[in-house]
């Protein structure tokens, strides 16, 4: 690529820089954009009109995905979604692509959704029609979640829920790569409802803009509010302390994740001073030689922080309390849902409820 997928690129297509440079790299991944929009709308017209294979699981199937690239919110949902069909009895298994693990058992999102669903599986692999197969056969789920299942429709879902982030909704307006849309907004109309992230990031005109263009392609689309709110701070690997101790430090933030700007502001919610910040790609690994650069860099800092503040989904690879004679915190995300989803979910557990009945008939 021209440019990394955060920093430069970011400012790039979201039109911040204004110089000759980004006026140029923006009409090139506009051109870009051309081929990747075709394929896209030529894939989804395969599906649409059936004649590309739709597999069924055999157990009901949720997917929980985005019409935008990077970080969106999703995993607090996949959470919430779980721990409720947890609640319910019911048998459920997350599958996903396992996108950024590499030669790992799995990737940052699968670790982090381990420790806060220990009692849920999660397989992890890029054919989600086979991991759904290995869900209900080996583990016998009675539901799967498909984690970024959205653009993966080989595998045939009975409930389709679309993340949309507040604070940047529609990926710039343009398919990837001259924007972050993986598809274009139109193809909202396959969602059965939408969960909106982040709500407290943004104004009130700024989400009613959004629901007013997610409207105009469904009108009926059921549209549920939501908001991250921090919960506590956790100390590797479990030491759980609250979240008023943020209040007043000063920090440095380190983060992987496709939305820094999102934990930027969550941060400083909690009343925290940002002194510094070091930013990497989503699902970046956090190599040995990148440690050793993160340890200099917060020793450098010395005594202008107090501890050093990351994701959960961060801190989950670094597997430290400290780095360069600082202590590491993550904070804590739940989720705050303006709305019940408990009717939708519902319908899932007689859908199950049915299925099972006409096996055991068989």
């Amino acid at each position: 690529m021209l440019i990394g997928m955060n920093g430069d690129y970011r400012s790039i297509i979201n039109g911040q820089r204004s110089d000759v440079f980004a006026m140029i790299a923006r009409g090139t991944l506009w051109m870009a954009s051309a081929p990747y929009v075709f394929v896209v709308r030529h894939r989804n017209r395969g599906f649409d009109s059936g004649r590309t294979t739709v597999h069924q699981a055999g157990v009901p199937v949720i997917s929980v995905g985005n019409l935008t690239t990077g970080g969106t919110g999703k995993t607090p949902i996949v959470c919430h979604v779980a721990k409720w069909f947890r609640a319910s009895g019911v048998r459920v298994a997350i599958v996903s692509r396992g996108y950024g693990r590499g030669d790992r058992d799995s990737n940052d999102e699968a670790m982090e959704l381990h420790a806060r669903l220990p009692d849920v599986p999660h397989v992890q692999d890029a054919d989600r029609v086979e991991a759904a197969r290995i869900a209900v056969e080996e583990l016998e789920s009675q539901v799967i979640l498909m984690d970024d299942g959205f653009q993966h429709r080989r595998l045939h879902r009975d409930l389709e829920i679309v993340v949309i982030d507040a604070t940047c909704p529609f990926g710039f307006g343009h398919c990837l790569p001259r924007g972050l849309l993986r598809e274009p907004i139109n193809g909202i109309r396959r969602a059965d409802l939408v969960i909106i992230t982040r709500c407290d990031a943004v104004p009130e005109s700024a989400i009613s803009s959004i629901e007013a263009t997610l409207r105009r392609h469904k009108p009926d689309l059921p549209i549920f509010r939501s908001s991250h709110q921090p919960m506590g701070l956790l100390e590797y690997p479990d030491q759980v302390t609250s979240i008023d101790q943020l209040n007043g430090q000063r920090v440095a933030i380190i983060s992987a994740i496709g939305n820094p700007q999102a934990f930027e502001h969550t941060v400083r919610s909690c009343g925290a001073g940002i002194v510094a910040t070091k930013h990497f790609g989503d699902h970046d690994i956090y190599a040995p030689q990148t440690l050793s650069e993160l340890r200099d860099w917060i020793r450098d800092l010395g005594d202008t922080i107090d501890r050093v503040v990351c994701t959960h989904k961060d801190l989950v690879k670094l597997q430290t309390d400290r780095l360069g004679g600082k202590p590491v915190i993550a904070i804590l995300i739940d989720l705050s849902i303006n709305g019940d989803l408990s009717p939708w979910l519902n319908q899932i557990v007689e859908l199950f409820q049915s299925l099972d009945h006409l096996a055991g008939d068989a």
